[in-house]
């Protein structure tokens, strides 16, 4: 490394890119796909500091469940052996609650990470002030049962003590609908709000909504998050114990529905919101199922956060009258089909995280197919997603294929792979003029390669890497997708060109 950079002279000059606009990422949500039955506000407490460019930066998004019928919960945090104390209060919030939840308080400015008893007890604090706020709106179902109904998320610096003053006031002051600070409500201006009170790096909100149908019957979904640095989750649910395990190439082999072993994995905050009626259990199913193939497949700078959380709450609001809630057991069709919808939308609001990722200059997808396992494809595209060699090729716009053949064949997987049996391409962006991929290695012959071709295809901001396993000698033919971005911010470029 002291070599390379003594290699580089004092008048070498490394060409920062800039990054793409991302304006258009940031659009108004048309109110008839948000879910009923919500209220929402983003607030300015004083946990973010006042800058020039923004006086008053809202942090803290409150979120009530405003429907009839019972609300479901369910939640997938960071496996992070320091995970930070509103991680582990809503996790206990679940667990007591069987699934149940009606309001969420979260912050930002402030991780609440690393900081002992006080840590913890300031979470709580924010969690009955969130019943609270229930109680005032006369919403509470379980406070007999001295239930919290109250999930909470926090987000930004780390090792740093909450100024929980400022929050608990905050939230008293929505307490009383016909007050002047009133802001709560269902109108689409408030998810906005609500979404800029969860960024922190982050250059835009990260907001989407979307209608779908489940026999017959219309229900909507909208979600936000939040991440632009520290990110590469990976995210278990309320059951999960703390700390990573390397994950072991003599591990038996996993079923495809099954998620990986964990590995090298990141700050991520996402909600999810929807007014179909769905049971605790199949809630949290599907949450995990949707969270492997979404948010625990994308990376940026390869780091996991001590805070990272996904919450998804369920209402049942759709309908005025009481429905059956869709369950895995009961209905399992109506419960796949939401579970797919589920999946799609949170891959939505993870690729965004990716998109603005710190400085990144590209939005690269990178398949793997025909693997002997779903882990073994998911692990696969983690380590050509988190290569350092790869992410600054990538950067450079250099179709170097073998740092993504050194990336593939370094993985531990269930089953030794066959080198003969892979291939590689690079595959341009469905908008692409040209969408024919480029085929670099094939069978484990190198195919001679299109320089031209390669710099067309490297030179958009968007495309996908592609890497069949050939079966893993099985004829395996599960398939795993990761999103990642290159490396612009970090200056490796410059001293890894040569390898």
């Amino acid at each position: 490394m002291l070599k390379r950079l003594s290699s580089i002279s004092a008048t070498s000059t490394i060409t920062i890119k800039s990054t793409p606009a991302k304006d258009h990422l940031h659009a108004p949500i048309p109110e008839s796909t948000l879910p009923k039955g919500y209220l929402l506000t983003g607030l300015h407490c004083g946990v973010k500091k006042f800058k020039p460019d923004s006086p008053d930066p809202l942090d803290l998004a409150l979120v009530l469940s405003t429907s009839p019928h019972p609300t479901s919960a369910a939640a997938c945090f960071t496996l992070n052996a320091f995970r930070a104390a509103p991680v582990v209060v809503s996790r206990e919030v679940l667990q007591k609650s069987g699934g149940r939840a009606r309001a969420v308080v979260v912050n930002s400015g402030c991780a609440n990470a690393v900081t002992g008893k006080k840590g913890i007890e300031d979470a709580w604090e924010m969690a009955k002030a969130g019943d609270a706020l229930l109680t005032s709106h006369g919403l509470r179902e379980h406070a007999s049962r001295g239930t919290t109904e109250t999930l909470v998320m926090s987000t930004g610096v780390i090792g740093v003590n909450l100024p929980i003053s400022k929050i608990l006031s905050a939230i008293s002051t929505q307490h009383i609908s016909a007050s002047p600070s009133y802001t709560l409500s269902p109108a689409p201006a408030a998810y906005d709000a609500a979404a800029r009170a969860f960024m922190t790096t982050d250059t835009f909100p990260k907001l989407r909504a979307r209608t779908f149908e489940i026999n017959g019957k219309t229900y909507r979904m909208a979600g936000m998050d939040k991440g632009a640095g520290m990110i590469h989750p990976q995210m278990g649910d309320a059951g999960s114990s703390g700390g990573l395990v390397h994950p072991s190439a003599s591990a038996p082999a996993a079923a495809s529905s099954t998620p990986p072993a964990a590995g090298l994995h990141a700050t991520l905050l996402g909600l999810i919101l929807t007014d179909a009626p769905v049971s605790p259990r199949s809630l949290q199913s599907a949450l995990t199922y949707a969270v492997e193939r979404s948010f625990n497949s994308i990376s940026v700078d390869g780091d996991m956060s001590t805070n990272d959380t996904v919450i998804v709450l369920a209402n049942g609001a759709a309908s005025a009258a009481k429905v059956a809630e869709i369950d895995e057991l009961t209905d399992p069709q109506a419960y796949v089909a939401f579970r797919d919808h589920l999946t799609s939308f949170a891959v939505d609001l993870a690729k965004l995280v990716v998109r603005d990722g710190e400085g990144a200059t590209k939005f690269v997808g990178v398949c793997v197919e025909n693997a002997a396992t779903y882990a073994d494809a998911h692990r696969v595209a983690s380590r050509i997603s988190t290569s350092a060699l790869v992410k600054t090729a990538l950067y450079g716009e250099d179709a170097n294929w073998g740092r993504i053949l050194s990336s593939t064949g370094s993985t531990p997987l269930s089953i030794p792979l066959d080198p003969t049996l892979v291939s590689v391409s690079f595959v341009p962006s469905t908008t692409s003029s040209n969408p024919t991929p480029l085929v670099v290695l094939e069978n484990g012959e190198p195919v001679g390669v299109d320089e031209e071709r390669a710099s067309e295809i490297l030179g958009e901001e968007e495309f996908e890497i592609r890497v069949d396993l050939g079966g893993q000698g099985v004829g395996g033919r599960e398939g795993a997708r990761y999103w990642t971005c290159d490396f612009s911010y970090v200056s490796f470029w410059g001293l890894v060109c040569h390898v």
